[in-house]
């Protein structure tokens, strides 16, 4: 199938749109980071278009509010997907991008608008031990450390300009994770597939059980690489992320 390239319709979704695929498959990244973390990422996967969602706040929303909480963030969020539910989608979230991605899916729901397909979540414990996260736990210098080795882990030498102005986007990220809470799962109506990198130090899988309470059908599939290699766009992620087409 031939498909073209149209200007992006909405800052939420910064790739340049493309016509002609049949279903959309929806990216939400991590805490700190924006849409670019899927750059590495095809245009489509087996039919689906991917549109890397980009959160409020960051890359070239920067200048935009911050979204504040998820409940927030899912809110905005749906308005703008609205337009763009006319095909079959389902959702990709990595770390604790899953949770305002879940969020998202209650409001769809709620407001009568069509749902995923299908939502795949990745190294990121279930919405009701999101607290348990390390990371939550972490001073704000070594939160710093932690970005500093991130960046260097990419094959960047990390500034301190660069690094001033990611500490400015994790804290408020930060903040909001630290603000979620949702103590009983409410069980969405798609089925779910929780994705463990094998080589994870940050999250196990016992951590992603609690999943199952969130689907009728739950998988949990286990993968090569570590936390952040899903950014590379593996084959084995990309095929996965196939099944559902």
């Amino acid at each position: 199938m031939t498909t073209g390239t149209t200007t992006a319709p909405s800052p939420w979704f910064p790739r340049p749109r493309t016509t002609g695929h049949a279903a959309r498959l929806f990216c939400f990244p991590f805490s700190g980071s924006g849409a670019s973390a899927f750059s590495a990422w095809p245009a489509a996967i087996d039919g689906a278009e991917v549109c890397p969602v980009q959160f409020p706040g960051r890359e070239n929303r920067l200048g935009h509010p911050h979204y504040g909480t998820y409940e927030d963030l899912a809110d905005s969020l749906v308005e703008a997907l609205e337009p763009l539910l006319e095909r079959p989608f389902a959702f990709f979230a990595h770390c604790a991008g899953a949770l305002p991605a879940y969020e998202t899916v209650l409001r769809l729901a709620a407001l009568g608008l069509p749902g995923p397909d299908r939502l795949f979540v990745s190294g990121q414990p279930a919405p009701h031990d999101a607290s348990r996260d390390r990371m939550l736990t972490l001073t704000e210098p070594e939160l710093r450390a932690e970005l500093e080795s991130f960046v260097r882990g990419r094959g960047i030498e990390p500034r301190p300009d660069m690094i001033d102005m990611g500490m400015t986007v994790l804290l408020r990220d930060h903040a909001a994770a630290g603000a979620y809470r949702r103590t009983e799962p409410v069980k969405v109506d798609c089925p779910v597939v929780v994705v463990h990198w094998r080589d994870d130090p940050d999250v196990t899988l016992e951590e992603l059980e609690g999943w199952r309470r969130y689907a009728d059908s739950v998988e949990i599939r286990v993968v090569d690489g570590g936390h952040y290699d899903f950014m590379d766009a593996p084959e084995e992620l990309l095929r996965l992320l196939a099944s559902w087409r």
